[in-house]
């Protein structure tokens, strides 16, 4: 059994979106003696992370709504590194997407080290594709799920289907398969968003 984290660290200069400064974390240490204690000051959306529904929807429901064992069981990666701009429905209408799936999506936001404007996103045909297969949930490999789209309908379509939406995954040693995930975000309360450490088992089945 191998085991991957996909997660993004965590730094001070670490890659934000659209590298604003409001967004970089505060990490500050202190030493009194031998003990060393760090404080941390961190945007919700930061790395690796998964959106709840009020982060797009003013009367959207907040973090601790969301069902953790619905991240919690078998994920498929998805390789759509040959697309350039927009995931559309096109671009996956071939793969075996089912009801109560995890998708998450393996572009070439994965190979890049620092914030680019021009990211891989998921477009909105593609969000309504996969909310119609009524999939549990959806994981991208950049910062934001989608960019440039008036009303964020990528964000909307997914969010009316209950779909959770996964972002600022790192899938660059993952290939294209079924994995074992666990998704574990910070237990946060009354949230639009969560930090999360991710890791993909494979060869680890549902018992």
């Amino acid at each position: 059994m191998k085991m991957y984290d996909v997660s993004a660290p965590i730094f001070n200069g670490m890659p934000v979106y659209k590298n604003k400064e409001e967004k970089q974390p505060e990490i500050n240490t202190t030493t009194n003696g031998h003990v060393t204690e760090s404080r941390l000051s961190l945007d919700v959306h930061t790395g690796t992370h998964v959106d709840a529904p009020l982060h797009m929807m003013n009367d959207g429901a907040t973090f601790e709504t969301i069902n953790m064992e619905d991240l919690v069981g078998q994920a498929k990666v998805i390789d759509v590194t040959n697309v350039k701009g927009a995931i559309s429905d096109k671009d996956i209408e071939s793969e075996d997407i089912q009801e109560g799936d995890f998708i998450l999506f393996k572009s070439q936001n994965s190979f890049e080290d620092e914030f680019n404007f021009e990211f891989v996103f998921v477009g909105e045909d593609a969000a309504r594709y996969l909310a119609e297969r009524n999939i549990r949930g959806v994981g991208v490999d950049g910062l934001g799920i989608e960019r440039s789209q008036p009303e964020h309908p990528t964000h909307r379509s997914l969010f009316e289907k209950d779909v959770i939406i996964m972002e600022g995954l790192r899938l660059k040693d993952v290939a294209a398969g079924q994995y074992f995930m666990v998704a574990a975000p910070l237990k946060l309360q009354g949230t639009d968003a969560s930090p999360a450490r991710v890791l993909l088992f494979d060869g680890l089945k549902e018992a």
